[in-house]
């Protein structure tokens, strides 16, 4: 058996921002676009993907599932997503060497240190 991932589901309410804002984030293109369901990706023939599918109740607690990000500036990208729109949050992580921060709907994403 062979599997194939596709791509991962974020529960949005608003697809349409949200994946917008994610599409800018990331630098990755829209390939599909409707008022329930909003999806990019790295290139148009490239996977995984993010779908961001219209859910209309609020976020209530802590993401069960998270991205992490590895960028070559940590400081820089942190920097650069605070000014697109993301905040910090705290989630009970401590003192760590990756910042938590969360998108415009509160999700959480982490920032990790550069590979040594």
């Amino acid at each position: 058996m062979a599997l194939e991932w596709e791509q991962v589901i974020v529960h949005a309410q608003d697809p349409q921002a949200l994946g917008k804002w994610w599409a800018e984030a990331l630098g990755w293109v829209v390939v599909h676009s409707s008022d329930d369901e909003f999806e990019i990706r790295p290139a148009p023939d490239r996977l995984p993907g993010l779908e961001f599918v219209r859910l209309t109740e609020p976020k209530k607690s802590k993401s069960r599932l998270h991205l992490d990000f590895r960028p070559d500036d940590q400081e820089a990208e942190v920097a650069r997503l605070l000014a697109h729109g993301a905040r910090r949050v705290d989630i009970g992580q401590g003192e760590q060497s990756w910042v938590v921060l969360a998108d415009p709907e509160g999700n959480e994403f982490c920032m990790l240190r550069r590979r040594s």
